[in-house]
């Protein structure tokens, strides 16, 4: 046999133990699998008072997620839905606050890992920039949360940790500005006077309790975008519409617990759940980064004991995913590799509505532009704007009976100093 027939039958014979597969027709890829279909869109759910039994439940509320619709931005999202400032921005990064585009969806963070302390009367977790109230109740009645955003205090005016209770309530109080925030406006081209009678004008809002630390307040405001940051000399700032039904139900007396917990842990069904938030600017201490060694230093024994009892298992990993990037949304962390995106997915889909119970009326009486806003958070205020000349009256028509009259300039009284 010579080499060509050699050649010809080794070709053949290799093509017939690969099965020809060089001479295969080219076959179409599998269909990719149909979208998954969208989700179902249900009605809101409430966002600020809660049922819950103290000794098996640390978490209240429903993660749920909107659509942008109009001209909203995230802060109409935010006071639609009772959260803060912060609290919706972290929640959704990436989100323009200004423009986040319609049919955008938003995370609502509105479901809450109760902080570790009293569940009594005022608990206030800094890190968090939330409230929760809890009322006494009389035997046999189901216990409630309340829990709503506030402001706290900027760097530098922090707002103290620690137990006080409240002293005394105003309404429509009148503000007298200690002498250093008017040293502080005054140095920022901004003087204040030395006394704001109540009014729209008037920082405090319509209600004001006073607490056993001087100098120190809970009150509305009349700048209800600022809720949900740091932008306060220390006091605690509500949402106009919060602070007034607080207002009554709030004795004087009540017990008030301020506390700073970045990384809150609870029990919530059959799971435990972890709500992480970035850590205050002038927080100083070191936290563990560590998921293993946060564990140990925020969980308690009698929680650990409920993790045991279920026979879960804490994925640590899911932990320190949610540590690197706290978004302040709570989520379970003994279900088994979950990640933060698959948990939004199968969150709750809702119209972008009030809920019903909300305590906002949905009217944004106060608008603000983002300029306004940006140097509210920066603690610069604003150039005030030139009051306009007065316009003058037309001069009156010649009449041919009479001689023309000299047009007057029309002078009107101040209306009032601000």
């Amino acid at each position: 046999m010579n080499k060509a027939v050699l050649r010809t039958v080794t070709v053949c014979l290799l093509l017939a133990a690969s099965g020809c597969s060089m001479f295969q027709r080219h076959r179409e890829p599998p269909p990719l699998p149909p979208p998954p279909p969208p989700p179902s869109i249900h009605e809101p759910v409430a966002t600020h008072r809660f049922n819950f039994d103290p000794a098996n439940d640390d978490v209240v509320g429903t993660l749920q997620v909107t659509k942008v619709e109009g001209e909203d931005t995230l802060s109409d999202i935010a006071r639609r839905f009772n959260i803060g400032y912060e609290e919706i921005v972290r929640a959704n990064p990436g989100v323009d606050p200004w423009i986040p585009g319609v049919g955008r969806e938003i995370v609502l963070p509105t479901q809450f890992v109760l902080p570790d302390a009293p569940r009594e009367g005022l608990v206030i977790n800094l890190a968090q920039l939330r409230v929760f109230y809890y009322p006494k109740v009389k035997e046999g009645e189901t216990p409630v949360v309340i829990t709503h955003p506030i402001g706290i205090g900027k760097v530098g005016w922090s707002t103290p940790e620690g137990t006080t209770k409240i002293k005394s309530k105003t309404k429509n109080p009148t503000w007298f500005p200690p002498a250093s925030v008017r040293a502080e406006h005054k140095k920022l081209g901004d003087p204040l006077p030395s006394k704001v009678p109540p009014g729209p004008d008037n920082p405090l809002g319509a209600y004001m309790m006073t607490l056993g630390w001087p100098s120190y307040l809970v009150h509305g405001t009349n700048k209800p975008y600022g809720v949900g940051m740091r932008s306060s000399h220390g006091c605690m700032r509500f949402y106009p519409e919060d602070i007034a039904l607080l207002y009554d139900a709030i004795p004087v007396g009540t017990k008030v617990h301020v506390v700073n917990q970045p990384f809150v842990f609870g029990w919530h069904g059959d799971a435990l759940y972890v709500q992480a938030f970035p850590v205050l600017e002038d927080d100083t201490r070191d936290h563990p980064k560590a998921a293993d060694a946060l564990l140990n230093a925020a969980i308690s024994d009698a929680m650990w004991q409920k993790v045991k009892q279920h026979g879960a298992a804490v994925d640590l990993d899911t932990v320190n995913a949610i540590v690197a990037k706290p978004r302040g949304i709570a989520m379970p962390v003994s279900k088994g590799r979950l990640t933060v995106d698959a948990f939004i997915t199968a969150s709750r889909h809702v119209e972008n509505r009030l809920p019903e119970g909300s305590t906002w009326n949905g009217k944004n009486e106060l608008l603000v532009s983002a300029e306004e806003f940006e140097a509210m958070r920066a603690g610069v205020p604003l150039p005030k704007k030139a009051t306009p000349a007065p316009a003058k009256k037309p001069a009156p028509e010649k009449k041919t009976v009479a001689k023309p009259t000299t047009a007057t300039a029309a002078g009107g009284a101040a209306g009032g100093a601000r």
